[in-house]
């Protein structure tokens, strides 16, 4: 038996006993896709110290972020629990027992009305409530993509919203700074449109059995691993343009080098991940961010335009 939940509510593992509190919780955190989440939200708070926000600034951009992360992860795995089942998924929670899908769901649910005012209380600060609103726009557009616009043409579309709004968000809730220069939502946009065809790319004989033709299925992998490297690449270039053209202190030469270096990770990463399941694309992908993030950092308050 696959495990689920028993008449009294609680979780039970495959072989029918009850799953300790503690490996529930453990479970919990497993769903949310935590590789991304604690990436993105890193990421994002680190962009928010660089911007010059103050410390409740930044605490607050990091409440808003992981919430929202967090519900996107979360309903992913409560809406794909039957499918997961399906192609079985045992590294899933769920389909594992680990945890129940309702409480995967439920979880979703506290987290996004957390969301809500995590993220507007983010910009009162500034004494607008524009920042907050573009952070619940990001966050739906992914909870969008989990509730249908994965198995459509416009997969692509949540990624780039979410992840161009972020910066975004973050740098409009420093009180007195200008909006924030073009090249930084546009080299988000483009980091998360790649970051989509890499982390299809393990999933897709999986997702096309199940249904699920979003625009990485309907290219194939070949293809989504071209679009994947192009975009990536370009978030890259974009975002060493505008830092150096913004005048910040980061020497040419280190700046230069992120592309590069993003190249040859995405390269290993992709030879690894040819193997049948494997995640090595998605994990170069989030190297890639991080070294992208990095820049970032070091570009100082050239990003608050």
């Amino acid at each position: 038996m696959m495990g689920g939940m028993p008449p009294g509510g609680s979780p039970v593992s495959s072989g029918g006993s009850p799953v300790p509190p503690g490996r529930a919780v453990a479970a919990l955190a497993r769903s949310c896709h935590p590789e991304p989440t604690v990436a993105v939200t890193v990421l994002v708070t680190a962009l928010a110290v660089t911007a010059g926000r103050d410390a409740v600034g930044v605490a607050l951009v990091a409440a808003a972020v992981l919430t929202g992360q967090l519900s996107i992860g979360w309903l992913n795995d409560h809406l794909d629990a039957e499918r997961d089942r399906t192609v079985g998924r045992r590294d899933k929670p769920v389909v594992s027992g680990a945890v129940s899908a309702h409480t995967v769901g439920v979880a979703a649910v506290v987290a996004a009305v957390l969301c809500v005012p995590l993220s507007l209380a983010s910009g009162l600060s500034a004494g607008s409530l524009l920042p907050g609103a573009l952070h619940l726009v990001a966050v739906a557009a992914g909870l969008a993509y989990d509730l249908g616009l994965k198995a459509t043409r416009a997969s692509v579309l949540p990624y780039a919203v979410c992840f161009g709004l972020l910066p975004v968000f973050v740098v409009l809730g420093v009180p007195g700074a200008p909006p924030p220069p073009w090249w930084l939502p546009v080299a988000g946009a483009l980091l998360g449109s790649g970051a989509h065809f890499a982390n299809v790319l393990p999933d897709l004989d999986d997702d096309l059995a199940t249904g699920v033709r979003g625009l990485p299925h309907r290219i194939g992998a070949t293809g989504s691993r071209v679009a994947a490297a192009v975009l990536l690449l370009a978030a890259s270039v974009v975002l060493v343009a505008g830092v150096l053209d913004a005048g910040s202190p980061v020497p040419v030469p280190l700046a230069v080098a992120v592309p590069v270096l993003a190249a040859g990770v995405l390269v290993a990463g992709f030879a690894a991940g040819r193997r049948r399941g494997s995640r090595a694309p998605f994990r170069a992908v989030l190297i890639v961010a991080l070294i992208d993030g990095a820049l970032r950092v070091a570009a100082g308050p050239a990003l608050a335009g």
